[in-house]
């Protein structure tokens, strides 16, 4: 497994670290984005853990390559804020289209340029999703019809299996959201994706453990570990 370093961006003011995470083996394209939202810092500190994990050898990817962003929206992170515009609506629409933000931009042409077959963005959001179904938070969240949804009932039954408060409990959701990064990556890519949101009123620690414990669960899925 080699583990390396990049920036993206690295000329512009929107410059934000990456890392490429490279199995022993050859196998499928995982790209996991987090901080798309710069006030999403549970989310940011999952992939940042995914990402230190890797580089210490404490998590092993067996075949593929994993490309990981723990803060897209590195501006917005280092004034916790969301983002203005919010970045999530300025992926790309169409093949012929291009992306409303250059960070956007940037972030959608690594992943073009490497042909991801599963893209897993980190979020967070209000309410419990158990509780009321217009709200997202503890939800995993993909397009309608998607190839993802197998792996997603999958992986919300391990997760409630192990939440003994039925209140945390996760959700399945299945909405296009036109601009974002999920179904710009399903639209254009072909790509199984898949959001994932906890809920903010959670601890921040418990937030962390959740999203981190999803993404082990899909890069079970999808056989890199």
């Amino acid at each position: 497994m080699l583990v390396t370093k990049h920036v993206l961006a690295a000329s512009s003011t929107h410059s934000t670290p990456y890392y490429m995470v490279r199995g022993a083996a050859s196998g499928p394209v995982m790209v996991v984005t987090s901080g798309v939202h710069g006030n999403e810092t549970a989310s940011m500190a999952a992939a940042q853990k995914l990402a230190d994990d890797c580089a210490a050898g404490r998590l092993f990817i067996q075949r593929g390559l994993l490309i990981i962003i723990p803060r897209v929206n590195q501006k917005a992170y280092d004034k916790k804020i969301r983002g203005n515009p919010d970045l999530n609506r300025t992926f790309p629409r169409r093949l012929s289209a291009k992306a409303k933000h250059p960070l956007a931009s940037a972030v959608f042409r690594l992943a073009r340029e490497h042909g991801p077959d599963w893209w897993i963005d980190l979020h967070e959001a209000n309410g419990l999703s158990q509780l009321s179904s217009r709200v997202l938070g503890q939800t995993l969240i993909t397009n309608p019809g998607s190839r993802a949804v197998p792996a997603c009932r999958r992986i919300i039954e391990h997760m409630n299996h192990s939440i003994a408060n039925r209140d945390r409990h996760f959700n399945l959701k299945q909405h296009e959201l036109p601009g974002s990064a999920r179904t710009a990556a399903a639209r254009l890519l072909k790509a199984r994706s898949v959001t994932v949101e906890t809920c903010w009123s959670l601890k921040r620690s418990v937030r962390i453990k959740y999203q981190t414990r999803i993404v082990h669960h899909f890069l079970r899925e999808a056989g890199f570990i």
